[in-house]
């Protein structure tokens, strides 16, 4: 059958060059080359040796000091933020990483001070900042010098007095808050000049070059796509600065709905000039994302948040899928199936990412999946600030808030911003959820192929069709995002928690594949703006019944998270929350 290049995906005939030539597979081998390059950079050619050496001293000393007194000491907290000191993003591999990756920073009245700053600018905002460090300096060294005479009061009878234990332990927590926050004010007095613009170049040419390798193998011209490719990066860059405008950060407006809406205004005025078309490469540029998605998604998480978080993540979004889809199909008659499903996924799951895998299984069209990507980006930008606000105002514990947000908040980053509005409780859950919930993009991809090949196409057409066209249908890019997956959490759990923390978190990850992972992300928001059409998304939205399903959709998950995390996390299981 021949390609149609309005659907995501089409049929076809499985060959062993496909493992070079298809679209899914190359996202797998660019992802897993960034991925190889970056533990490398970190364990084999990095500071893992190093860091385990410095760890194990610490590690030494908080045995120590666990062992003579009954709570933790000023020297086991020393040892701790010593440990906490190592990061791979300090390395020189890390540093060049950065560098070069650096997205637009925040600004305010002026967008060029996203991308530079003179030292002058530097050295007025550290001034102006100075005043602040030195008072909570000098507040974090009375706190110690506090903790350490309590310290060793209760020390001087021998750890066996309950109440100096308990006052050594009250004050040695007040120097911990005062000591952080001397750090933060610290950090603002650390400005220093730079320029983006540079680096922006170099990367712009490096991603030209590596997904023009890949759209080279795929038998399309490479030329083309460089030629444009421009355009799309430069709509990925403004769209960065403008979601790091002061007001744009505070409602939540990011750069993943700024890409969209600017790529659409260009498309939808003066109109996406025919040399960028090719370059909009959508699918490539997430699918890529997708994979490196996998390093982030651990299943020691998952163990760690217990069965409460499974229950919410995997038991009601099936459920909401399913509902969902029928209520779609039964009382609103959505003429199209497609877009009925991919809205159903994209709102229960996780929205772009499962919206994208969901598409690609049911063979839905382009303007479906923009539709439902648009759908997500508005709702998650109005949830992501109405819902802490919600939760503040009727008193909703911090656990049940974040675990509330961790199952309806479409997108990873938002419900992260969400949660941190509540707390750190409530950031950690909501994250994990989020992250547990992340695992059923491939699952959702695989029963909408088979449920699709099975019996939604072979009813319309009267044919029977053979199983191999599941695999057909199966985004074989889902397979790249579980492997990372499976890989991750085994280096992880050989490498144990601070180590892990230092080399595989803070080094292999946000060193390396989450800095390339947003901007495969914000290339892929640019490209569907730059390449939509409002008049092609008009039919859709007669009798505006794809906004009522996704207004539908989200309010049943709303209402079903909310229970089964209420009942889940304070009804059958509270000796865990107790322990979070």
């Amino acid at each position: 059958m021949a390609q149609d290049s309005n659907v995501v995906i089409d049929h076809g005939k499985s060959q062993w060059s496909d493992l070079w030539k298809k679209e899914d597979f190359l996202a797998i081998w660019l992802g897993f080359i960034i991925i190889a390059v970056c533990i490398l950079a970190y364990t084999s050619f990095g500071p893992k040796d190093e860091f385990a050496a410095k760890i194990k001293a610490a590690d030494e000393i908080q045995a120590a000091e666990a062992a003579k007194a009954p709570f933790k000491t000023l020297a086991w907290y020393k040892a701790q933020d010593d440990k906490g000191k190592l990061k791979g993003t300090s390395t020189p591999f890390g540093k060049f990483a950065s560098h070069w990756t650096k997205t637009p920073g925040s600004w305010t009245s002026n967008p060029l001070d996203s991308l530079m700053q003179s030292e002058e600018q530097a050295k007025a905002k550290n001034e102006k900042a100075m005043p602040k460090y030195e008072e909570a300096k000098a507040n974090a060294e009375a706190a110690l010098t506090a903790a350490v005479a309590a310290e060793e009061a209760a020390a001087g009878a021998m750890f066996q007095d309950k109440a100096l234990n308990d006052d050594a332990s009250a004050k040695i927590k007040a120097w911990r808050d005062a000591n952080k926050a001397a750090g933060d004010a610290k950090k603002k007095t650390e400005n220093k000049a730079f320029n983006l613009i540079p680096g922006l170049i170099g990367l712009c040419v490096f991603l030209a070059l590596a997904f023009g390798l890949g759209i080279a193998l795929m038998g399309k011209n490479m030329m083309e796509f460089a030629q444009g490719f421009t355009m799309v990066f430069l709509v990925a860059v403004l769209a960065y600065m403008l979601g790091g405008q002061a007001i744009s950060k505070q409602y939540g407006f990011g750069a993943e709905a700024w890409g969209v809406v600017l790529g659409m205004l260009i498309a939808n005025t003066l109109g996406t000039p025919k040399w960028v078309l090719p370059s909009c490469q959508v699918e490539f540029f997430i699918k890529t994302g997708l994979v490196l998605l996998g390093a982030e998604v651990l299943f020691n998480k998952i163990v760690a948040i217990g069965i409460p978080g499974i229950f919410v993540a995997w038991v009601v979004t099936p459920i909401v899928i399913v509902v969902t889809y029928i209520f779609g199909q039964t009382v609103l008659k959505m003429p199209s199936r497609t877009l009925n499903i991919v809205i159903s996924a994209d709102m229960s799951v996780c929205g772009t990412s499962a919206a994208i895998a969901t598409a690609a299984a049911c063979r839905a069209k382009k303007e479906e999946l923009t539709l439902s990507i648009g759908l997500s980006l508005v709702f998650t930008a109005i949830m992501m600030i109405a819902m802490p606000a919600f939760i503040k105002a009727v008193g909703i514990p911090e656990v049940l808030g974040g675990a509330w947000m961790g199952g309806t908040i479409d997108s990873t980053g938002a419900v992260a911003a969400a949660g941190a509005f509540l707390g750190q409780k409530a950031m950690y859950v909501a994250a994990t959820i989020k992250m547990i919930q992340n695992v059923m993009i491939g699952v959702t991809a695989f029963c909408v192929a088979i449920y699709w090949v099975t019996k939604v196409e072979s009813t319309e057409t009267g044919h029977s069709v053979g199983a191999g066209e599941i695999w057909h249908r199966f985004p074989k890019f889902v397979l790249g995002f579980i492997a990372a997956s499976i890989m991750f959490s085994i280096l992880d759990q050989n490498l144990g928690k601070d180590l892990g923390d230092a080399v595989m978190e803070h080094g292999i990850v946000r060193g390396g594949t989450k800095l390339l992972r947003d901007w495969f992300f914000a290339l892929s928001f640019a490209a569907i703006g730059l390449s939509t059409n409002f008049r092609e998304l008009a039919k859709y939205f007669k009798g505006g019944k794809p906004l009522i399903l996704y207004v539908c959709g989200q309010s049943f998950n709303l209402a079903l998270t909310l229970a089964m995390a209420y009942v889940m996390f304070y009804v059958v299981f509270p000796e865990i929350t107790a322990k979070i």
